[in-house]
């Protein structure tokens, strides 16, 4: 908690309305800046590349709040970070607690286990984009809400074997949960909510085992290791399934957006001068799917140079999205998205012992979607090619808030007819 008497620092904003730009002002800054979180707690800032990498690698940081965070008791209740920075899940564990915790879900998400997936990732794709084009010319859709959101959704609840009844709920609350511009009182009944519907799931995946993840977590038997304790399950549940469908639908998303506003981009995609995988990568530099991660701490001080040290128990906002934009790591244009260069190095699947275990499941989803979408309906076109869409309200998840196009566009003989 900030203190009056101490200097003013600066206060994120938690609407994220030009989140690369304030990321920018940071970085230059220097290593790492104090700013204030909404709550008015204080965290230290990290935009730059290499002090990222440096960061999540050093033992020195630890993601476990309870153990390393002594000014935990001043964060108020209904903290809009909290339901992430308070997840009770791996994400937050610490060395050995935190291998031993991974090694339960992890093996799930390997490339190999992954890859067998794609006839169902792309049926769900055939199925939404079919959708798009059966809409009357000159009809607008968003692709967020009809695309990628119902894709990402669609194959993570098939894999945890959530019911039907209860996705929409539940999807609409984790989109609340990383809602930062939230008021305390709407974020605590928010995480109240969810937590309640995800021991939902696990009570009706007691009744109702299956081949599924979440009945995985609940047989779990690993050698000298007792089950998950009913507030890990659902803390593990609320980790995985809000990163399996968040981090993809941002992904989609924004991939969309740039490439129907760079069209030399799009002409290269059909010239096949350029691949899907190139625009992904691309977009995962220039438009990381999350920004910031809350929270790491700091075991003891940590001399990062250029006069800044931080102190042991500080907390600490690694902006995963900011250093794909870092200078020093991508000199020539950095803020611009361009597919064909040689260099698209990023960090938004994080660093170290806490990569997103499903990047392998993104990746594959955003293909399918991509190359379904653009192959199926060639005339797809903006709905406002000179309107910028709202991003997220969320320093977590970075993305558009919708994406509206035009799947098949009216012509001169349509507007005749009308």
């Amino acid at each position: 908690m900030s203190d009056s008497s101490e200097p003013r620092c600066p206060f994120l904003d938690p609407t994220a309305g030009a989140i690369h730009a304030e990321a920018a002002g940071l970085r230059g800054q220097g290593p790492a800046v104090l700013v204030e979180l909404p709550g008015q707690v204080r965290a230290w800032s990290v935009t730059r590349h290499a002090v990222i990498q440096a960061l999540t690698t050093d033992p020195r940081v630890s993601r476990d709040f309870r153990r390393h965070w002594p000014g935990i008791g001043e964060v108020p209740d209904g903290w809009v970070l909290g339901s992430v920075a308070f997840q009770d899940s791996l994400v937050n564990r610490y060395g050995d607690e935190h291998r031993r915790a991974r090694g339960r879900i992890a093996p799930s998400f390997l490339p190999r286990r992954v890859k067998p997936m794609r006839p169902q990732v792309q049926a769900t794709a055939d199925r939404l984009v079919a959708a798009l084009g059966a809409l009357a010319p000159g009809e607008r859709a968003d692709l967020r809400g009809a695309l990628a959101r119902p894709l990402t959704m669609t194959l993570i609840c098939d894999l945890f074997g959530v019911p039907e009844e209860m996705r929409e709920r539940l999807g609409h609350l984790i989109d609340r949960a990383l809602d930062s511009s939230l008021t305390e009182d709407a974020a605590l009944a928010v995480q109240n909510e969810l937590y309640e519907r995800l021991g939902e799931l696990a009570t009706y995946k007691r009744a109702r085992p299956g081949a599924d993840l979440t009945t995985d977590l609940l047989l779990s038997d690993r050698p000298g290791e007792p089950p998950l304790a009913e507030h890990e399950l659902v803390g593990t549940l609320f980790t995985m399934i809000a990163a399996g469908f968040e981090t993809a639908v941002n992904l989609i998303a924004s991939a969309a957006l740039l490439v129907l506003t760079h069209p030399e981009q799009l002409a290269g995609l059909r010239a096949g001068r350029i691949g899907w995988t190139d625009v992904i990568e691309e977009t995962l530099r220039v438009e990381g799917p999350i920004m910031y991660v809350p929270l790491r701490y700091a075991l003891e001080d940590i001399d990062l140079g250029e006069g800044v040290v931080i102190a042991k128990g500080d907390p600490i906002m690694v902006g995963f999205a900011a250093a794909g934009r870092d200078p020093q790591e991508h000199p020539d244009r950095p803020d611009e998205f361009d597919p064909t260069r040689a260099d698209k190095g990023h960090l938004a699947f994080g660093h170290g012992p806490h990569f997103c275990v499903g990047a392998p499941l993104a990746r594959l989803e955003a293909e399918v979607a991509l190359s379904t979408l653009f192959e199926r309906l060639p005339e797809l076109a903006l709905a406002e090619p000179g309107r910028r869409p709202a991003r997220l309200p969320s320093l977590i998840v970075n993305g558009p808030e919708s994406v509206e196009v035009v799947p098949r566009p009216r012509t001169g003989g349509d507007r005749t007819r009308e």
